[in-house]
C-alpha cells in the first residue's frame, strides 16, 4: 500500500543512487491550505469559484506560466527553492516553515543541469500540467483526531480547504531521462547490472550518482516553488472573490510534502543508527511526533502526511507514527492507484456520464482536455480508502482527516 520504498546505507561503498526509486515526475507532491471559510460560504458560489481558480492557474499539457522568470531567476529558483518565492513575494514566511525541507534542497546545483531541462522547465513555472495533478476546493468530511485537526487549523466539519497536486513538469522529467541515459552508459564500468532499463543507477558517490543528486535537488525546488507559486494565484483568486485579503481568510499552508523524493536521513537499523538515502516513488515521508525535521507546531502530533484522492472522490491527512519510523524508514501511502489503464478508461467511460456523476455528488468541475475527464474518472483508480485504512490498521500512518472536493480543476 505505501508504493515504492529504498533505502541505501551513505556509508556503503557499493550504495546506490537509483532515478527510477524517483520516478519521472521529480517532488511530484501535494501541498493543503486551509480557510476559515465553510461550505455555508461557497455552496453558492463554488462554480464561480472552480471558475476563477480555473482562470488564474495556467493548466494542461504545454501550459505555460504567468510568474515572470527569466534564464538567470530560473537558476535562482533551482537553487534557492521556496527562498526565491519567499523574496519575490510570492509566498509567506510560514508557508516555509510548514513544508518538507523547508522548501529548499540545499543540495541543489545548476550547473549540473543541463539546458534542454532548464528550457523545458523555463515557460512552465507555477503550472498545474496535466494527467492526474489538480487543484481542489475541498471540504473537511471527517475529523478523526481533534487534538491533531486543531493543531493544524482544522476547527470544524465543513472547513473550506484547498488541495494542490503538482510536480516538476517538464523539467524533472528532463533531468530523470537524461540521469537515465548518463547512469546507462556507466553501468558497466562500476560493475552493475539491473534487469531493466529505467532502473539505471550509480554509486551514490561517483561523479555520476553526486550529479543526480544535484540535479534531483534542482528539480525538487522547481516543484515547490511551482506549488507557492499556485498558491499564490489560489490566495489571489479566493481574495477576488471574496473581497477580503487572503490573510482575512486565514489562508495558511497546513503541509506541503513528496511523494517522488530521494533524501539522506538518519533511521535505525539493526540497533545502530545510520545515514542512509532513502528513495520514495509514489510513498510519502511520515515522521513521527517529536522528530527534528518536522515543524514546532507539530512536534506532539506528528508530521501531516497529505493523501490526495482522485476527481470525486475524498481526500486525507494523516499523521506520521514511530511505528512506521521503525518499520519503513517513516513511509506510507500516497494515494491510490490505478484501477484502469488510461486507454481503457477512455475507450470503456463516457465523458457525459462522469460529468453528470460529478454534478450528482454536487462538485463543480473546469478541465482543459474532454479526454481527460475519462482517464481521471474516479472509476479509473482503486479505492483510495482502502488504501489509507491499510496503512493506518498497519500502524504506519494514523488517519486524522478526510476531505471531499466540491470544486476540481485539472489540466
Amino acid at each position: 500500500a505505501i508504493g515504492k520504498v529504498a533505502a541505501f546505507d551513505m556509508e556503503a561503498p557499493q550504495a546506490i543512487v537509483c532515478p527510477g526509486g524517483v520516478g519521472f515526475d521529480i517532488n511530484c507532491g501535494v501541498r493543503l491550505v486551509r480557510t476559515n471559510l465553510t461550505l455555508k460560504d461557497v455552496e453558492d458560489v463554488k462554480e464561480q469559484l472552480a471558475q476563477s481558480l480555473f482562470d488564474h492557474i495556467p493548466v494542461g499539457v504545454g501550459s505555460q506560466g504567468i510568474i515572470p522568470t527569466s534564464m538567470d531567476e530560473l537558476e535562482a529558483v533551482l537553487e534557492m527553492g521556496m527562498d526565491w518565492s519567499l523574496r519575490e513575494g510570492y509566498a509567506w514566511a510560514e508557508d516555509k516553515e510548514h513544508c518538507e525541507e523547508y522548501g529548499r534542497m540545499l543540495m541543489a546545483n545548476a550547473n549540473k543541469v543541463s539546458s534542454r531541462a532548464k528550457k523545458r522547465g523555463l515557460p512552465q513555472m507555477g503550472t498545474l500540467g496535466a494527467g492526474n495533478h489538480y487543484a481542489e476546493i475541498q471540504v473537511v468530511d471527517e475529523i478523526y483526531d481533534k487534538y491533531a485537526a486543531s493543531k493544524m487549523g482544522i476547527e470544524q466539519k465543513d472547513q473550506v480547504c484547498i488541495m494542490i497536486h503538482s510536480g516538476s513538469r517538464g523539467f524533472g522529467h528532463q533531468v530523470a531521462t537524461d540521469a537515465l541515459s548518463s547512469m546507462e552508459r556507466v553501468m558497466e564500468t562500476q560493475n552493475i547490472k539491473t534487469n531493466d532499463r529505467q532502473l539505471a543507477c550509480a554509486r551514490i558517490h561517483s561523479q555520476e550518482g553526486q550529479d543526480y543528486l544535484a540535479s534531483m535537488a534542482c528539480a525538487a525546488n522547481y516543484a515547490w516553488v511551482n506549488r507557492s507559486s499556485m498558491t499564490f494565484l489560489c490566495r489571489q483568486a479566493f481574495a477576488k472573490q471574496f473581497h477580503c485579503s487572503p490573510d482575512d481568510l486565514d489562508m495558511h499552508v497546513i503541509y506541503d510534502v513528496s511523494h517522488n523524493i530521494a533524501k539522506v536521513e538518519e533511521h535505525m537499523v539493526d540497533g545502530k543508527q545510520k545515514r542512509l538515502l532513502v528513495h520514495r516513488k509514489g510513498s510519502t515521508r511520515a515522521f513521527p511526533p517529536h522528530h527534528p525535521a518536522i515543524p514546532v507546531d507539530y512536534q506532539f502530533i506528528g508530521q501531516p502526511v497529505l493523501i490526495g484522492g482522485t476527481m470525486g472522490t475524498c481526500s486525507y491527512v494523516l499523521t506520521g507514527t514511530e511505528k512506521g519510523m521503525q518499520e519503513t524508514f517513516g513511509s506510507t501511502c500516497h494515494g491510490a492507484g490505478r484501477a484502469r489503464s488510461r486507454n481503457n478508461s477512455r475507450n470503456k467511460l463516457e465523458y457525459s456520464t462522469v460529468l453528470d456523476n460529478l454534478k450528482q455528488k454536487g462538485i463543480a468541475i473546469r478541465v482543459a482536455s474532454p479526454k481527460l475527464v475519462m482517464e481521471e474518472a474516479p472509476e479509473a483508480y482503486k479505492d483510495v480508502t482502502a488504501v489509507v485504512d491499510t496503512c493506518h490498521m498497519a500502524g504506519i500512518s494514523k488517519k486524522t482527516i478526510r476531505l471531499r472536493p466540491i470544486g476540481v480543476v485539472k489540466g
